[in-house]
């Protein structure tokens, strides 16, 4: 019971303590995902080097944690609030063509980002973009305007007849 109870209130120190870096410090993994990969090593290390020699020790603690994750995966699809407060909310950066500095400060994200990930969807300027929207895994999603859009639609096209043709 020694390493169950271990294996869960670290869990849970590791879990609140990535949520609180931010979401940006993620990049592409999920915080169960992260919390997961990070521990996985640290409970079965003691078995694998010898220092403890209970082969079913580290299966415990291991098998613990699979479980906390999946506990908590069904926890997260059954209560919303449960969800946001471990995933948290998408935050808008931009809203029709405005930076909102309150959202990009709460989230630690500078005007050059948002302005690199406006430059990936071939967008030049601020007002260009409709929303600009960092997701919960931390990446910058773009909307561009219904102008913006089609002038990137016909430079496409135009691009596209050009090497044709």
């Amino acid at each position: 019971m020694d390493t169950i109870f271990r294996v869960a209130v670290i869990y849970l120190f590791v879990l609140v303590g990535l949520r609180l870096l931010g979401k940006r410090e993620f990049g592409q993994l999920s915080p169960l995902e992260l919390v997961t990969l990070l521990m996985i090593p640290e409970i079965v290390s003691q078995a694998l080097t010898g220092d403890d020699h209970s082969l079913t020790n580290a299966l415990v603690g291991a098998s613990s944690l699979l479980a906390l994750v999946l506990v908590t995966s069904l926890l997260k699809h059954r209560f919303q609030r449960l969800e946001v407060a471990i995933e948290g909310e998408p935050a808008v950066l931009v809203a029709q063509g405005r930076l909102r500095e309150r959202a990009l400060n709460l989230n630690r994200v500078s005007p050059d980002e948002v302005y690199s990930e406006m430059h990936k969807s071939g967008l030049e300027r601020l007002e260009q973009v409709r929303w600009a929207i960092l997701e919960c895994d931390g990446r910058i999603s773009v909307v561009p305007t219904d102008d913006a859009r089609a002038k990137v639609g016909l430079e496409s096209n135009e691009k596209d007849q050009n090497a044709l043709g």
